[in-house]
């Protein structure tokens, strides 16, 4: 593997995106099934992806964290995990994955592991984390790695469920 790992965990390897890896970001958002919990509920064109790997990178710069490409331990291409900013004061955990990568507990390796990062970084006291209130699947992973439910959070005109975590609510072996 080219890429510089920023977090590896047992399966997954967390690398900075390329300037020309927009075609796997539309292709991690081209179906109904992985768009239907994000803003816009439709798969990304092309341009979209374009513009959300420009995002990453200017979150990289400037704060020293954004949503990661997830590769397995063959190096394939699975999804995107992070920690990036949220309305500026706060950071808020984020991950999506590909279908084909759903149900083996990738997403909850992933998130534990970037509390954990985050967490030995210091990047703040704590972080957020939202689902739509249909999306159980991920509210499961959410309480898995020790987050705790808050008040819910009002994202693109529509009440989403929240979470937090601070270093103290981190369980030692999630």
């Amino acid at each position: 593997m080219s890429e510089r790992a920023i977090l590896k965990t047992p399966r997954l390897s967390f690398v900075m995106w390329n300037e020309d890896d927009a075609p796997l970001v539309q292709q991690l958002h081209s179906t109904m099934a992985t768009t239907l919990y994000l803003p816009g509920n439709a798969p990304w064109s092309l341009e979209k992806a374009e513009e959300r790997l420009r995002g990453w990178f200017e979150e990289q710069a400037r704060d020293g964290t954004t949503k990661y490409k997830l590769l397995a331990e063959d190096g394939s291409f699975v999804g995107r995990a992070g920690v990036s900013r949220f309305r500026s004061e706060q950071f808020e955990l984020g991950y999506s994955l590909l279908e084909a990568a759903w149900g083996k507990g990738l997403a909850t390796e992933a998130a534990s592991a970037l509390a954990g990062w985050f967490f030995k970084r210091r990047l703040a006291p704590g972080f957020i984390a939202f689902t739509h209130p249909e999306n159980l699947a991920s509210q499961r992973i959410l309480r898995k790695i020790g987050m705790r439910e808050r008040a819910p959070i009002l994202v693109d005109g529509e009440f989403d469920m929240a979470f937090e975590m601070t270093a103290e609510m981190r369980p030692e072996n999630p």
